[in-house]
Order: structure tokens, then sequence, then C-alpha cells
């Protein structure tokens, strides 16, 4: 199932770009409700490359009933972004998520581009469940929680802007 999200981001593509490398920030903006921030490692590469991989628990109340007995009733996400340095304003990269122990994965491309005052942040990529009958359903509900966490960061990112401000 093909998903494409747009994130928006109450701050300049260059201020989310520093931002996002911050360990803090990123397990701020990742400890949505519902979800136990378990790890995040902000990894320096060559020249302004950088990877982010955060690791969470989530419930497993949103995925279909029927699948919940092969997954307990927590589900560990596992999230690495790798951006590569900045061109013409804007920032790309790549992003692979999955739900440990299970064969659900989404791939795909991340973005980020200047929009007015702000950035727009853009998932866009493929969510794969392998599971037999089920597929569907689960990627269907795999896409939906990645909707709905990413919708919740963009209130987090906007409570830090709200405390921290703008980085210079």
């Amino acid at each position: 199932m093909h998903v494409t999200i747009d994130v928006p981001v109450p701050l300049s593509a260059a201020a989310y770009a520093t931002l996002v490398r911050d360990e803090t920030f990123v397990r701020f903006r990742t400890a949505v409700p519902g979800a136990r921030v378990d790890d995040v490692i902000v990894t320096p590469a060559d020249g302004e490359s950088f990877t982010v991989t955060v690791r969470r628990s989530v419930s497993a109340a949103q995925i279909p009933p029927q699948v919940r007995s092969f997954v307990g009733s927590e589900l560990e996400i596992r999230q690495v972004e790798a951006w590569e340095g900045e061109r013409g304003g804007a920032w790309h990269g790549t992003v692979a998520l999955e739900i440990t122990g299970t064969p659900v994965r989404m791939t795909g491309t991340v973005g980020l581009v200047p929009s007015g005052d702000g950035a727009i942040l853009r998932y866009d990529g493929d969510v794969r469940a392998s599971i037999p009958l089920f597929g569907p359903a689960v990627e269907r509900s795999a896409a939906e929680a990645v909707r709905v966490t990413l919708a919740a960061e963009e209130l987090r990112v906007q409570a830090w802007v709200d405390v921290h401000g703008t980085p210079a």
C-alpha cells in the first residue's frame, strides 16, 4: 500500500534540519500519546549527512484483532531516517520503518522542503505486510497508525517551539 504523508512544520527547513540532529528534540518529538520512546540515536555521517534511529513501543490495539495474537499486546517500532545534506534549501533522505518481530515494513523517502514561513516534512513510501490472508488489512492499519503518529508529532514540534523557540 502506497502512502504519502505531509507533516507541516512550524519552522524553516534549515531550523528543523538543525533540530532533528538533536537527540533530546527527537525524543520529545516522538514521545506521542500512546507510545513509549525506548531509544534515540543520531549518528553524524560525512558532511551534512546524518541518520536518526528511533525505537518505540506502542499498543497493538491499532491492528486487526485476528492478527494481535501473533504480536502480543505491544509493538516495537524501529524507524531509521538517513538524511543527505542540504540541496537548494531542501533536505532529502530515505526512511525505513519496521515492526520488530513481524513481517510489516515501510520503506521510502523522506523530504523536508520550505513552505511559506515553515516547511513540509513529507514521507512517501510503501507499507508492506507479508501475512497470508490478513496482509492488506494489516497494511491499511499500519498506514493509518503511521499517519496518526506523524500528525501527533506535528503537535509535539509546535510544543517544542512554544517552549524553546526557534533555533538560531
